[in-house]
């Protein structure tokens, strides 16, 4: 649905013809959206009075003012009816040629403290910006292309996600190149969320250098006052406004770590706040750090990356992690892919045969041809593609997935390669010391192998080491960029194009980095590896810590944790798990901490099994994991943390299930332990009563207090544990 913004005067007359164009109006519910997200559907629709274009789904409201300029004027919390925004700013902001101008935009507000609905009015546009032409409203288009793997999908998610969408189409002004710009905006159905990007195309007759975006300004409510102090004390866990990016790379495994187009900055206009210094960071800016320095030649245009602002209603620690999960299964839901993985030690064709017989006896569903294995998936020789393509074709006769490992980053090629240090000049000093650029001529050329290999074997997976992690490089020399300016922006569109490359092809990818909106499946769920050379016992305990602390921001799908079979990083017999036929009680443990959690493992050896009693004993847990594998993939409500001093574990819910929640409970302790333990189950989904099936087949009823929570009475083996499974009680 195509719109012309009209002059003001006109708003009365068109009003009548163009309000039943806006999308269905969310229904009327007082439903919590993370237990029924289904009456929270997304809608946008015009103004009574013409002048406002209104983005809302019962849960947050986006309110963008269209006349006498567009600027978003109102930004809500409709769950705890809290206005966010407290100025407004232009839509966006460029630089062009060297010159900057705002796209939209209101001025004269008279303080900052607060946008009062009656100066709405006497604000004025800025006449040297961009100016709405026209807008658009439609549906949710997906990013890129996505193959299902559905036999690793517990739960089928939509793609894209469901929701409105608006774009606003801006004109420039006379004093700028002949560009245009649209503003992309979506609001999605169940979710507290919205997400923001532009274009920018080039009408003129010749090439415009795009030197800088700003692809949101939003001037928020400060979460906290303070008067004096460095802005290093405010704290950010108490901001009712989450964003986040596909722009994120750093080379590590959390989500605010990895945010470099995310910024909290002082706003100079804010004159009349409480800081004393008035640094306070309640400006949120969502820009690139360096360039683009984007050149777009005529007729070409120049997409930005996204940027999602997710609304909180709570401090609440384990709400907001749902919330930010939930966002992540709605926008990146190749990520609730969770398949169960072997890293094979050796590229041999009889080992990894082996790896695939047992992977196929007891249940697993993917193999990696792992570091240190004489796997070399930059080896273009026809006969080596060959006998891997082979293998692939044998494992994917087992339905088991063949892939292997790469390192990008963290390796030096040569000078004529590497990325250079701006400061020096001279390779070194990046992220991980030495690394090759990707604009390079042997990136280009990195890249070019690995999609042929994917082509030409039939291969599966990917676990891409090392991967960018957003160096700059100042060298002139390199292909796929021009210079510094350039160099991040471009490095990033070459992995991200290739990752979404990757997930159109149904490739999975295990990427140590935060690059899930990009297309990646999983990350590091978060370890040290030098924790591998202690003695098993202690082991033990740290990976169910591990577990407990990563899953606070990712689903247990999102993180991979890690079991060397054989030694690892040191430590001899007393940290070994081979043979592992004489450690069995030790692997039962390390089973039952992640399937117990959902989360899978990269179980790195030559071997899964050594005996028919060890093999009896993974294909147990493989079996367990995949008769609850719904509820397991899940969301993990955290009730212990692990401490080797009493029992500890975790809550998986899910109100859309028959089995609404699995309680996985542990002991560390040398003797059997009894506890009564209480369940918060209020994101179940159960009301009044439950129905408790335990491991050993009993079952009864419980009744929920008013706070949704219920004791149960627990017995634990000695350094074992227990498990609980929960239900509507007519189901028992």
């Amino acid at each position: 649905m195509h719109f012309t913004i009209p002059p003001a005067s006109s708003w009365s007359r068109i009003f009548l013809a163009t309000c039943w164009l806006s999308l269905p109006l969310a229904q009327a519910g007082t439903g919590d959206w993370l237990i029924e997200p289904e009456q929270f559907v997304a809608r946008i629709s015009l103004s009574q009075n013409g002048r406002e274009l209104e983005l809302a789904n019962g849960l947050v409201r986006r309110v963008i003012r269209l006349q006498p300029a567009a600027a978003t004027v109102s930004l809500d919390n409709l769950t705890t009816s809290a206005s966010l925004l407290r100025s407004s700013r232009p839509e966006a902001t460029i630089e062009l040629d060297g010159k900057s101008f705002a796209v939209g935009g209101l001025t004269g507000q008279p303080i900052h403290n607060y946008l009062s609905p009656d100066w709405l009015d006497q604000l004025k546009p800025d006449p040297q910006a961009f100016q709405l032409a026209t807008y658009h409203i439609g549906r949710t288009q997906p990013r890129f292309a996505w193959q299902k793997h559905s036999e690793w999908l517990a739960q089928d998610r939509p793609w894209p996600p469901p929701g409105a969408a608006l774009t606003l189409m801006f004109q420039s002004p006379t004093n700028s190149p002949s560009v245009s710009i649209e503003i992309h905006y979506e609001i999605y159905d169940g979710l507290p969320l919205i997400s923001k990007w532009l274009t920018v195309s080039n009408r003129s007759a010749r090439p415009v250098i795009l030197n800088s975006v700003i692809v949101e300004q939003l001037a928020l409510v400060e979460p906290e006052s303070i008067v004096d102090g460095a802005p290093a004390n405010f704290r950010g866990t108490y901001r009712a406004l989450e964003a986040f990016s596909d722009y994120s790379f750093g080379g590590d495994m959390t989500a605010n770590a990895d945010a470099p187009a995310i910024h909290w900055k002082t706003d100079p206009l804010y004159s009349t706040q409480v800081h004393y210094e008035k640094k306070t960071p309640c400006l949120l800016e969502c820009a690139p750090p360096i360039g683009p320095e984007a050149e777009v030649l005529p007729g070409d245009s120049f997409e930005s990356f996204r940027v999602f602002e997710l609304v909180h209603d709570s401090t609440d620690r384990e709400r907001r992690g749902l919330a930010l999960r939930h966002a992540y299964r709605a926008l990146a839901p190749w990520t609730q892919e969770n398949p169960i993985l072997m890293h094979v030690r050796s590229a041999e064709p009889d080992a990894v045969k082996l790896a695939i017989d047992q992977c196929s006896e007891v249940g697993f569903e993917l193999v990696i041809l792992t570091f240190g294995s004489g796997f070399d998936i930059e080896n273009e020789k026809p006969e080596y593609l060959a006998q891997l393509k082979t293998l692939a074709d044998y494992a994917r006769g087992k339905s088991i997935a063949l892939g292997g490992y790469s390192l990008l980053a963290s390796r030096a090629i040569d000078r004529n390669n590497d990325v250079i240090n701006p400061q020096t000049g001279k390779t070194g000093g990046a992220r991980f010391g030495d690394s090759p650029c990707l604009g390079s001529r042997w990136g280009r050329d990195y890249f070019r192998k690995l999609r042929q290999f994917f082509e030409t074997t039939g291969c599966g997976v990917l676990e891409h080491d090392g991967s960018y992690p957003g160096d700059v490089c100042a060298s002139t020399n390199h292909p796929g960029h021009v210079g510094l300016a350039d160099s991040q922006w471009k490095q990033w569109k070459i992995i991200s194009g290739f990752y979404e490359w990757c997930r159109g092809r149904g490739i999975y990818l295990n990427v140590p980095d935060w690059y899930y909106l990009a297309g990646s499946s999983k990350c590091g769920m978060g370890y040290r590896e030098t924790n591998w050379s202690l003695p098993r016992d202690q082991q033990e305990i740290i990976e169910r810590q591990n577990i407990f602390d990563g899953t606070w921001e990712k689903t247990p799908s999102m993180g991979w944790m890690f079991v060397p079979l054989t030694e690892y990083q040191g430590g001899g017999e007393a940290a070994t798990i081979e043979p592992l036929k004489d450690h069995l009680p030790h692997y039962e443990t390390r089973l039952a901490n992640l399937f117990g959690a959902g989360v899978q493992a990269c179980y790195r050896g030559p071997r899964l099994y050594d005996s028919d009693e060890t093999k009896a004993l993974v294909k147990h847990w493989v079996d367990f994991y995949k008769q609850h594998r719904a509820i397991l993939d899940s969301d993990i409500i955290h009730l212990r943390r692990a401490d080797a001093t009493d029992w500890d574990g975790w809550l998986h819910v899910n109100s859309h299930l028959p089995e609404h929640g699995l309680a996985v409970l542990y002991n560390p302790l040398p003797e059997s332990i009894e506890r009564k333990i209480r369940l918060p189950l209020y994101y179940t989904g159960l009301k009044d009563r439950a129905a408790v099936l335990r491991e050993n087949g009993a079952s009864e009823q419980i009744s929920l207090a008013r706070d949704y929570s219920a004791e149960v009475t627990v017995k634990i083996p000695a350094r074992g544990r227990t498990w609980l499974s929960l239900h509507e009680t007519d189901r028992h």
